[in-house]
């Protein structure tokens, strides 16, 4: 057997390996011994078949399966042995001149070469957002939590900032939903008009156009769907169940102890100093995640190299599971290029800064984890035997490995980036943020 490599230009190859009759003779004809021995043919006995009918029956068969097995070996060492870095698998391209007749062959195969670049982290500066907890998202968290812990005292008439419990209903749409809301949540004039000062036992009509600020509640109080929810205009009718006010709960350490635990909080300045804390850490992940993609947008902005589009092309369309036509495939290729150019560059950074991660490194990642999980449940200080026999039985699930290891990797790049990127710290509150990172 014989390989050999031509390269056609920096991002395709040809190889070409060539098989004598040498090569695949001995398997082929101990294969024909066993099934001579077994095969049952009309007229002979079991192992008494002539090798004559054996290797017309079944020789051409067993021809090909073994010499494309010695075709797949030897591509597969050969491409390690030489260090290829490939994109998809290699394509035959002369498989219509095969002469499966022959004694010897000659098969070639087109192979898709990985690019050469460099990966400059630095190249450009990406927004590293800082989000805030203002004073007003502060106070309206403070305010949230009096209500929650409040008393609801029972009215007969609905005033402003009242509970309201009933069922909405319309025959036009299907609706009919029990539900409580507060008058707060109505941004609609005409709507809110008609509901204060209406009691217990009445049924009020309301307009769904602009009832509420934002039309995703339309899903959430008359339970539409999605598609519904935006642009709802039709008439509901509301039958009026219940009416609370809520007594907001006074700031004291009775409340700070509920909340909080015993001695933790002891003022209202602690309180929003605590609730700020905990927000920000929350904000984090967001502000991570946003910082994650456009780093990664940045780079397959920034980092130029060429791709085997026609190799590529002809791949997708033979690798699925059912063959594309070369529209159908050109146009796959468009939709994937950008993820394979990440790809690409996210295995590079991998390789030049040790970013893959570790058994050990996943180990202690899951008994973290499993800590953080127990403590919910007030399990502190549990034994590393106790989360060595947790951690093994995750891991022995193949689910959990590959879910445990995406959040690791991605983790290890997130602050690769952090450390090594060209960031800009931006300090924003969070509604802010929202508007600008995701406008």
């Amino acid at each position: 057997m014989n390989i050999t490599k031509k390269d056609i230009d920096k991002l395709n190859a040809v190889v070409t390996v060539e098989i004598s009759k040498d090569d695949y003779a001995d398997k082929v004809s101990k294969i024909l011994n066993d099934y001579r021995k077994t095969a049952n043919i009309p007229g002979f006995r079991k192992g008494h078949v002539p090798m004559g009918m054996v290797k017309k029956q079944y020789g051409k068969a067993v021809l090909v399966e073994e010499v494309n097995k010695l075709i797949q070996e030897a591509l597969q060492k050969f491409l390690t042995e030489e260090k290829l870095d490939v994109l998809g698998n290699p394509l035959p391209n002369n498989e219509a001149e095969i002469d499966w007749n022959s004694d010897d062959f000659t098969f070639s195969f087109d192979l898709g070469l990985a690019p050469e670049f460099d990966v400059d982290v630095k190249k450009k500066a990406v927004t590293n957002y800082k989000i805030v907890a203002d004073k007003e998202m502060l106070d309206n968290q403070v305010k949230t939590i009096r209500k929650q812990y409040g008393k609801l005292i029972a009215k007969k008439e609905v005033s402003k900032g009242d509970e309201i419990t009933g069922t909405f209903t319309s025959e036009e749409k299907g609706i009919d939903k029990s539900t409580t809301f507060t008058t707060e949540t109505i941004k609609g004039k005409k709507q809110l008009s008609a509901l204060v000062g209406a009691k217990v036992g009445d049924t009020v009509v309301l307009k769904t156009k602009g009832m509420f600020a934002d039309d995703h509640d339309n899903q959430k109080y008359f339970d539409v769907s999605h598609d519904d929810a935006h642009g709802l205009d039709v008439e509901v009718s509301l039958k009026i169940e219940e009416v609370n006010e809520r007594e907001m709960a006074e700031l004291n350490q009775e409340l700070f102890d509920k909340l909080f635990g015993e001695g933790v909080v002891s003022s209202e300045k602690e309180l929003k100093e605590k609730i700020k804390e905990d927000a920000e850490k929350q904000f984090e992940q967001q502000s991570d995640q946003k910082l994650l993609n456009d780093v990664v947008e940045s780079l397959i902005d920034n980092t130029k190299f060429d791709l085997p589009d026609a190799f590529l092309q002809r791949w997708i369309a033979v690798s699925g599971e059912k063959p594309m036509t070369e529209e159908e495939a050109k146009a796959e290729y468009e939709r994937s290029e950008k993820g394979l150019r990440y790809q690409l560059i996210e295995g590079k950074l991998r390789a030049e800064h040790n970013l893959q991660v570790t058994f050990d490194e996943l180990k202690d990642y899951s008994k973290t984890m499993i800590k953080g999980q127990m403590a919910q449940f007030g399990q502190t200080d549990p034994s590393e035997e106790e989360l060595d026999t947790i951690a093994a039985r995750i891991l022995s699930n193949q689910e959990e490995v590959k879910r445990l290891s995406e959040q690791l990797n991605t983790n290890k790049l997130l602050d690769f980036f952090k450390e090594n990127a060209k960031l800009k710290t931006k300090e924003i509150t969070y509604d802010k943020f929202v508007k600008e990172a995701y406008a």
